[in-house]
């Protein structure tokens, strides 16, 4: 039986909610592995979408488990509301159908606070990384540090207090330096009181349920959150997220071991985009640029931030597929491109003269890297909807493969549309 990772190849937002959504209904758990709610996914079922940033896509499809893993970080409010949220659009979520790590960190105001004021602070002084001021670089820093908080705390009332003040030793010291007033031990307590009745019933050990239900034959999916290319070791450092966005965070930040991680998918996007700051060699400031954006409706899921847009980058899906040890790849919004004259794939890059073949980890080579492009022939015809390779023109297939031979790995899946159905399947993931 072969369960399946589901991992970023760019820099987020490739539309892994479409593609986790249409593997659930292969799965029988669906397993959120790492980063926090500052990562969305967007789901359209019959004409309705969902939008998610805390929980597993798996959550709207009735009849499966969705499973937040310890690799998450966990802002009790915003899945209460998150919760909330989908209860009034019909999406019913107890006990029975969600499940959290009772050693998963939680995010609290203190994180929240924190980010916001260095983000102030990095703006003023031209070094800002553009992070979602939702506390989540901050929570990982304490999870690192020994001092968090997490879940299993929320019901051992005795040691809790112990355990908030010597966050505040930390926390107050850094707001001090900043000039922000320091918090209250009462007030954290306060804090964590009002949600712990809201959330324990979730509570459960994550990695026993899951080792019983691979032993029992379950599929199990693991979702991951942003991209390959905002991983803190592998991606464009400092850019990044605060966790490990990689395949192998799968096993780590859901207690399960490697060899129980199976089927490697890459989600990518046909072309390239990317949400706040840091270098992006492809990108395109002119009205091809922008006719991707308005295409493609390239708006972060949660924040609204508008993504910037360019040329697929081939050399940096490469890279992500030797990081993941991906086995195949879901191409997404190949129909974006459609009507354009011609396109063009990054292979590689100039640096100081040389052509390269993968962007350095340096910030300042990364920063001077200039792209090297191959042109295409594109196509007029419309991909939409799109459900068979005799669908597709022929340039479009021409493209397609020729992705397939410059970052080294097969296409699996191709996505059309939003529609979940407006999908190609190569091959199933979950195949036996």
């Amino acid at each position: 039986m072969t369960n399946v990772v589901v991992v970023g190849s760019q820099w987020g937002d490739e539309g892994k909610g479409k593609i986790v959504d249409w593997l659930s209904e292969r799965a029988d758990i669906v397993v959120r592995f790492q980063g926090g709610h500052n990562a969305g996914h967007t789901l359209v079922i019959d004409g309705v979408s969902y939008k998610l940033s805390l929980l597993p896509s798996g959550v709207v499809r009735p009849g499966k488990l969705a499973v937040i893993g310890n690799g998450v970080v966990i802002d009790p409010h915003a899945l209460i509301a998150e919760i909330d949220k989908l209860g009034k659009q019909g999406v019913t979520i107890t006990p029975e159908n969600l499940r959290v790590a009772d050693n998963a960190t939680l995010i609290l105001s203190l994180h929240r606070e924190l980010d916001g004021f260095r983000e102030d602070a990095a703006s003023n002084s031209g070094t800002k990384i553009g992070t979602t001021r939702r506390g989540i670089g901050p929570a990982y820093e304490d999870k690192v540090g020994r001092r968090a908080i997490r879940v299993m705390d929320l019901a051992d009332l005795e040691t809790l207090p112990a355990k908030v003040d010597r966050l505040l030793t930390h926390h107050n010291a850094l707001r001090r330096g900043l000039g922000e007033p320091e918090i209250s031990h009462d007030a954290i307590m306060l804090e964590l009181s009002s949600v712990a009745d809201k959330v324990l019933p979730f509570m459960d050990t994550v990695w026993v349920l899951l080792d019983k239900a691979r032993r029992k034959g379950a599929r199990i999916l693991f979702e991951g959150a942003q991209g390959t290319l905002l991983d803190i070791d592998h991606g464009t450092y400092p850019f990044v997220t605060s966790s490990n966005t990689v395949a192998g965070q799968a096993a780590a930040g859901s207690g399960m071991g490697p060899g129980s991680l199976g089927y490697i998918l890459g989600i990518t996007k046909a072309y390239t985009t990317r949400v706040g700051e840091g270098p992006f060699p492809t990108e395109l400031h002119d009205e091809i640029g922008q006719f991707l954006g308005e295409r493609g409706h390239e708006f972060g899921t949660v924040t609204g931030r508008k993504r910037r847009c360019g040329w697929f980058d081939a050399a940096l899906v490469r890279q992500s597929v030797a990081a993941n040890g991906i086995t195949g790849i879901a191409l997404t919004k190949l129909d974006v491109l459609d009507g354009l004259d011609e396109l063009k794939i990054c292979v590689g890059y100039t640096l100081d003269g040389q052509q390269i073949d993968h962007l350095p980890a340096s910030q300042a080579q990364q920063a001077s890297a200039k792209p090297v492009y191959i042109t295409l022939e594109g196509w007029k015809e419309s991909t939409v909807g799109a459900r068979s390779w005799a669908d597709l023109p022929a340039q479009a297939i021409k493209y397609v493969r020729q992705v397939e031979e410059l970052i080294g790995a097969p296409v699996a899946l191709l996505s059309t549309s939003p529609e979940r159905d407006d999908t190609i399947l190569v091959t199933d993931p979950f195949e036996d």
